[in-house]
């Protein structure tokens, strides 16, 4: 009984823990750089961070920087998923194409703010990982390994796309895959000239906005090859 006791309270303790630390997040990297929208910041709060980096890396998850998940791939910063959530502009009736699923970390924010989530992943290994971490947590996302380049056809049109990883130019089955009024968060250029855009579908065309700077992996095949 008394080891039993003690489990549960190192349990607890360090659940308070990685909760005031998800508090600190927000409040410093996330609110102090302008970003206000109470549904995004109450989502960045809740989805426990550390469950979706892995486990040598736990006590460096609410850290203002990327870390690596394996594969040569990355989890973003949080401000740099809270930003990207909060371009898309979340509701409860959105459907949501990301294409990246990596750990499963932005799925997940999205997951809290939208009706359904359809995430792509290319690498197969990242793809069954992010699956095992959104196991029993959500019932409203779906991954699928593949080429995200090509979308989702048979489950589109989607009211917002965010992509997670940087072609060269927008892909043109994601732009047909958006729905007339519907948004796309997107980094597009080559390494180290990568700029976050928001391209808003009007009159079947995409209005671009450019947003920051940014630095993602680069999109690509099943070869490899960058798009």
């Amino acid at each position: 009984m008394f080891l039993l006791w003690g489990f549960c309270g190192a349990d607890l303790q360090a659940a308070d823990t990685y909760r005031r630390q998800r508090e600190r997040m927000v409040s410093e990297q996330i609110e102090a750089r302008g970003l206000r929208d109470g549904k995004v910041l109450a989502a960045m709060r809740k989805v426990e961070r550390h469950l979706f980096v892995p486990e040598r890396y736990r006590d460096q998850a609410y850290g203002d920087h990327p870390l690596p998940i394996g594969s040569g791939q990355t989890i973003s910063q949080p401000y740099i998923v809270a930003l990207m959530t909060a371009a898309a502009r979340p509701h409860t009736d959105m459907k949501v194409l990301e294409v990246g699923t990596g750990s499963g970390y932005q799925a997940a924010v999205l997951a809290e703010l939208c009706k359904a989530v359809f995430s792509i992943e290319i690498v197969e290994p990242l793809g069954r990982q992010a699956q095992k971490n959104l196991a029993g947590l959500y019932k409203n996302i779906q991954i699928r390994i593949g080429d995200g380049y090509l979308g989702w056809p048979e489950e589109a049109p989607f009211d917002a796309i965010l992509v997670t990883c940087s072609p060269t130019h927008v892909p043109r089955p994601l732009a047909d895959q958006l729905i007339e009024g519907g948004r796309m968060v997107i980094p597009v250029g080559r390494e180290g000239d990568q700029n976050l855009v928001v391209l808003t579908k009007n009159g079947g065309k995409l209005r671009q906005e450019s947003v920051i700077p940014v630095r993602f992996v680069p999109m690509v095949n099943g070869k490899g090859k960058t798009y």
